[in-house]
């Protein structure tokens, strides 16, 4: 492990060279891509610094223990430092999500349970609110259908973090929003008396929750091996240069198929200027259009039917239970969690995940 944070390290060390120096921002797109590794890297040399300088620490102290008993309890207290920072090292080390860093689009759908249901959606979408504020996200909804009573059929929320990239709280510094919130996706089930129950029955209904991270504009890198380009004479208007030179460019992007071609500037050069613009927006669109349906069916897969059985989490009111049936999480503070408490809730899904990923690797 430790061979592997040393080229870490080495890493870190050259981006910030890079970084300081003042012609890699000319081109703003690397620079932004240095920058977001040279993020990622910073808490994992950070924690081994710290690991190591503990390390010397116990060596020093160990030393010293061996003729001063007074030095038994700082030994053990740097054993301990150094076994934690051990494992959050480990789990730095864990492979990230690429998408951790998005945004997201929410969307709550009411489900079985007719009102009760739409309520139970409302309920949801107040709770997802409230613990955005608790971490310093900003939240827009986006569309909304509301129901009778109140609640919503469908609604659609965008999470987004503040503009400086780092929220408070329940997220490291870099993280975005889809790394904590990409576990709510699924079936959220509730049990309790519903506003419309007159006899105090307790009723269970369920609301599906859908969270994809949000499309970014997809950057186009065209290999000019991958192009075939086809000089042709000109037609139409267009100046001397019309049907007198080779001047129009056609050109093909091989692994698509896309074409894109040009004719109406004056020489061959600015045709094939404009055209490879043409083509790299036909790309750009092309990508965009398979993210998006990548997204999609993402989405699909959280949630196939709104229905009870597919539960993922169930809200108890009655015993002022949350339980998340996919972790074995189970808490008695429901009302909390629903005023936007949900850290410990997610932090049981985001450290399950670190362990299956862990045991894997």
């Amino acid at each position: 492990m430790f061979e592997a944070v040393e080229e870490l390290v080495g890493e870190h060390a050259d981006l910030e060279k890079k970084l300081a120096d003042p012609a890699v921002h000319a081109d703003q797109a690397n620079a932004r891509r240095l920058n977001k590794r040279y993020a990622e890297l910073t808490p994992i040399v950070a924690t081994y610094r710290s690991w190591k300088r503990t390390g010397d620490d116990l060596g020093t102290a160990r030393e010293f223990a061996a003729d001063d008993p007074d030095f038994v309890a700082e030994v053990k207290e740097l054993e301990q430092q150094r076994e934690e920072l051990t494992e959050k090292l480990r789990l730095l080390l864990v492979p990230r999500d690429p998408s951790d860093d998005k945004d997201v689009i929410l969307e709550i759908k009411a489900g079985a349970g007719g009102d009760e249901s739409a309520l139970f959606a409302g309920d949801l979408l107040r709770m997802y609110l409230r613990y955005a504020e608790r971490v310093g996200w900003k939240t827009e909804i986006i569309d909304a259908t509301e129901s009778e009573l109140g609640g919503y059929k469908d609604v659609q929320v965008a999470v987004k973090t503040k503009p400086h990239g780092v929220s408070q709280g329940a997220t490291e510094p870099g993280q975005g929003v889809w790394a904590r919130l990409k576990y709510e996706g699924g079936v959220h089930r509730v049990q309790r008396v519903p506003a419309t129950e007159s006899q105090g029955r307790i009723h269970t209904s369920a609301a599906g929750v859908l969270v994809t991270p949000e499309a970014e504009e997809v950057d186009v890198e065209i290999n000019p091996n991958d192009l075939r380009i086809d000089v042709y004479r000109s037609s139409g208007p267009g100046g001397q240069s019309v049907n007198t030179t080779d001047s129009a460019v056609r050109i093909t992007h091989l692994p698509t198929g896309v074409v894109a071609s040009c004719q109406n500037e004056k020489s061959q050069l600015q045709n094939k200027e404009q055209a490879l613009r043409i083509l790299r927006s036909r790309l750009l669109a092309a990508a965009q259009e398979e993210a998006e349906k990548e997204a999609a069916d993402a989405r699909r897969s959280q949630v196939r039917t709104v229905d009870r059985s597919e539960k993922i989490r169930t809200y108890n009111y009655p015993e002022n239970r949350i339980s998340d049936h996919r972790v074995g999480f189970k808490a008695y503070n429901l009302d909390q969690v629903l005023d936007g408490d949900l850290d410990a809730v997610i932090q049981a899904c985001v450290d399950a995940d670190s362990a299956a990923k862990l045991a894997a690797a």
